[in-house]
């Protein structure tokens, strides 16, 4: 992945998440410009910098030595997953699971747009339309919410 891709899918999933720059960089522990820069594919951040904006956005950094004719890095979100977090009832719909599951909204989020963008790869959809996203949406929501015991 290139610095440009890098950024790309740092600013997607910030995005996704309904975060600023600011409050990843704070989270982080670095500085407002240097996570800025990172998402407009300038810089060259380490592993440790990398790990720490991974952690605050509620994902993990994983690492891979393959071969240059592959590309193993996962796509960056689909655009109308994106919009879709956006929304009011994606919002509240967050909010509701965090105090039924007793978690940070933050987290919750994290772990509904990872579990959508899964799903949407698993059924080999790239052309979901908020409709699709909120009928998963529910399922998943379903599934975290009344776990069976």
């Amino acid at each position: 992945m290139d610095h440009v891709e890098l950024g790309r899918h740092l600013r997607s999933r910030r995005t996704a998440l309904g975060r600023t720059v600011a409050s990843v960089a704070i989270d982080a522990g670095l500085s407002v410009p240097y996570v800025a820069n990172l998402e407009n594919g300038r810089g060259n951040p380490t592993l440790s910098a990398l790990n720490q904006i991974a952690h605050a956005l509620g994902t993990r950094l994983a690492v891979s030595l393959t071969d240059p004719d592959t590309d193993p890095a996962e796509p960056p979100l689909p655009p109308t997953l994106v919009r879709l977090t956006q929304t009011p009832h994606f919002q509240r719909t967050v909010r509701r699971l965090a105090a039924v599951r007793e978690e940070e909204s933050h987290q919750i989020q994290a772990r509904l747009v990872d579990g959508l963008a899964a799903a949407a790869r698993g059924l080999k959809r790239d052309d979901m339309s908020e409709g699709d996203w909120r009928r998963l949406l529910d399922s998943m929501v379903l599934v975290l919410a009344y776990p069976v015991e």
